[in-house]
């Protein structure tokens, strides 16, 4: 379909936004009715960087090899420039060989200096892909200088520029996008293997060499089918930042993949469209904006790695501490009177606290709201879930104690601050092994009783629940 959208057009203009003053509204209209044969082959070729970046992106990310893209980016700049000399025009296909040629050097090259020498791969990195960029500026500067260089397009390599993608350049772009999608499909194993567990994958008889040689094969054809449009100095960030957006939203890597590769279209389309309605604008550098907007809303409303996720977490878990900190000081009040009555007043909860009657009515309140309490003039009944809840809580701190005591031979009374933070993140699998333990003990290092699981069932139900009131 992609390349049916692309076939009707012969001709583009030198940029994508290339069609005068016109009011916006027109532009975004012109731009979705695909009447310009530049808005046409861009959109194409950003959909299809897209996929490929998008996909081998998230390998790249989970491999810690964004130094390695972004080297690749810069080797290939001499490729581009001796393909184009070979044919003495700008032949997709003669740049294309060219440019994967000198990219597999260069990651050849990282391997040599880093196998023969006391360089770090770091080291070996930089060192190739400064070296491999230096020589391709200048073989760009020496094509500038022929009759014909500066009507060459050469120079677009270096940024980019969509709106010099063209029939030829989709093509290509086509092809190398169904390789990625179906190698990766059909040894999505091998690559997965080899990717989180080499030792594994060596011991299976995995060749992880050869994986290894095939990722980079990938990734230079799709480093080299993205210079057009994104450049030699951004294609690295097409590679990385979706991919990293997507890394912050699944713990899945077919997911991951997926999430990459519709990020890498999002932002390819991002950028086509907003170098079309805005004058002039470069579809490259937006497109690698675009990624990065993508990347800021994943960093701060991710749902589980988000910022915002994790401060919510974070506060939720601050109040609910406070709430089951409340709960077994309700139960402490309690206990010290025998059980001999059912409710606590906020002057008995606030001086076993050690706080306000005001902050005491604040943490009623709390309880009274999530159910775990009721408040009847001015004194604090828990519910059945309540006092099921604080009398775990006070079992947590007293099993955490003994087992400090009796297994890390920690005295007694250097144990409460470290059981007042493990007894809000017990589980019940985790008890249930304490218990088992220390033989089903029924005192903690200080004497007091250890509420039992079958007491806690069989009291939670016995707390009176009076009529809610304030």
């Amino acid at each position: 379909m992609l390349l049916a959208l692309a076939a009707t057009a012969t001709a583009h203009a030198a940029r994508v936004s290339d069609f005068g003053a016109v009011e916006w509204s027109e532009q975004v209209m012109r731009f979705f009715s695909f009447r310009d044969p530049s808005v046409r082959y861009a959109v194409v070729g950003a959909v299809l960087i897209g996929i490929c970046c998008g996909v081998l992106g998230g390998f790249v990310v989970v491999r810690r090899m964004a130094l390695v893209g972004d080297t690749l980016s810069h080797a290939v700049l001499p490729g581009v420039a001796l393909g184009f000399l070979w044919t003495a025009s700008k032949d997709p296909l003669a740049i294309f060989i060219g440019a994967s040629v000198a990219g597999l050097l260069g990651t050849a090259m990282v391997r040599a200096i880093t196998a023969t020498t006391r360089l770090k791969e770091d080291a070996a990195l930089g060192l190739v892909l400064a070296s491999f960029f230096a020589v391709g500026a200048c073989l760009v500067t020496m094509i500038q200088r022929l009759p014909t260089g500066n009507k060459s397009g050469i120079d677009k390599f270096l940024f980019g520029q969509a709106a010099a993608v063209g029939r030829d350049d989709v093509v290509l772009m086509s092809v190398v996008a169904v390789l990625v999608v179906a190698l990766v499909t059909a040894f999505y194993k091998e690559l997965l293997v080899a990717s989180f567990d080499r030792g594994f994958a060596r011991a299976g008889g995995l060749s992880v060499a050869w994986v290894d040689r095939g990722l980079m094969l990938l990734l230079a054809f799709s480093v080299v089918v993205a210079l057009q449009a994104v450049g030699a100095v951004l294609v690295s960030a097409m590679l990385i930042t979706p991919a990293a957006a997507a890394y912050l939203l699944t713990d899945r890597m077919h997911r991951m993949l997926w999430l990459s590769a519709v990020f890498g279209v999002l932002a390819g389309l991002l950028g086509a469209f907003f170098s079309f309605i805005g004058n002039n604008l470069p579809t490259g550098p937006l497109m690698v904006i675009a990624a990065s907007l993508v990347f800021v809303g994943a960093f701060f409303f991710g749902p589980r790695h988000g910022v915002v996720a994790r401060w919510w977490r974070q506060r939720d878990h601050a109040a609910r501490t406070q709430r089951e900190n409340t709960l077994k000081a309700l139960y402490r009040v309690c206990e010290e009177r025998e059980f001999v009555g059912e409710g606590v007043t906020y002057r008995a909860l606030a001086a076993r606290r050690g706080e306000t009657e005001g902050d005491a009515q604040q943490q009623g309140r709390a309880l009274l709201a999530h159910g775990l309490a009721t408040v009847s003039n001015g004194t604090i009944f828990f519910t059945p879930e309540g006092r099921r809840r604080a009398a775990e809580i006070v079992r947590n701190h007293r099993l955490w104690e003994l087992y400090l005591t009796n297994s890390a031979n920690i005295a007694a009374d250097h144990v409460h601050e470290d059981a007042e933070r493990i007894e809000h993140v017990l589980g019940e699998a985790a008890v249930r092994e304490l218990e088992r333990r220390l033989n089903y003990a029924e005192r903690d290092p200080h004497g007091r009783h250890i509420p039992s699981a079958a007491e806690i069932h069989q009291n939670a139900g016995h707390s009176r629940a009076p009529d809610l009131g304030q």
